[in-house]
């Protein structure tokens, strides 16, 4: 089982994509984790992303490509695979296809959370962190018992400049229109499933099991 995530900021999709993992056995491949581990084995293609990591430069697709390429091929793909953040862009999605078809596999699912914007930014903009201790809190789903107050020491609580509002929308909006060109191309191939993003967590996570255990029978 092959799998693309796909969702916006504040979707749940890092929570949702590491229930699915574990009931379908197969690994969460992020490119930053396969950026990462590239970096650390000091693969050719792992210190070329280097170079351009340490300067704070973007790394080009060609070398991002060939790093997907590398994870995809390791042993623990071979049931499948949980794709993260990879493709983003259609080039990248046209060379995601290449890569899986001189593997001999395919994407069998793209799944898509959709959440409502303002409900989004109700998520995204509600996280609280204490200046002394640095515990986090959201003032909608964990907060604390004393409003600004942390409950571990009693330090004040703060909101981080690129959680206000107006950043929050922008980031929103750069996904979105990043993303709509994507989910068309997916959608012709009739490999789009979207699913409900602002129900329970649980039921979330029913609806793509459901989904995916589709495709399986």
């Amino acid at each position: 089982m092959n799998i693309l995530f796909m969702g916006p900021p504040g979707a749940g999709k890092g929570t949702q994509a590491e229930r699915i993992v574990e009931q379908f056995g197969i690994p969460h491949i992020s490119t930053g984790d396969a950026f990462r581990l590239a970096m650390s084995q000091g693969t050719p293609l792992g210190v070329q992303a280097k170079s351009y990591v340490d300067q704070g430069l973007l790394v080009p697709d060609e070398i991002t490509n060939g790093i997907v390429k590398e994870r995809l091929q390791a042993p623990d793909c071979g049931k499948g695979f949980l794709l993260d953040g990879f493709p983003r862009t259609l080039s990248q999605a046209e060379a995601l296809d290449d890569i899986l078809a001189s593997l001999g596999k395919r994407i069998d699912h793209v799944i898509n959370l959709v959440v409502d914007r303002d409900l989004l930014l109700g998520r995204l903009t509600g996280r609280r962190i204490c200046k002394s201790c640095g515990a986090t809190y959201h003032v909608m789903f964990n907060p604390p018992k004393v409003e600004n107050v942390c409950d571990k020491c009693s330090g004040e609580l703060y909101q981080r400049s690129d959680d206000n509002e107006e950043k929050v929308g922008t980031r929103l909006d750069e996904y979105t229109n990043k993303t709509a060109p994507l989910l068309e191309y997916y959608s012709k191939k009739g490999l789009l499933r979207e699913v409900n993003g602002e129900q329970d967590i649980d039921v979330v996570t029913s609806d793509i099991s459901h989904l995916l255990r589709g495709q399986a029978e």
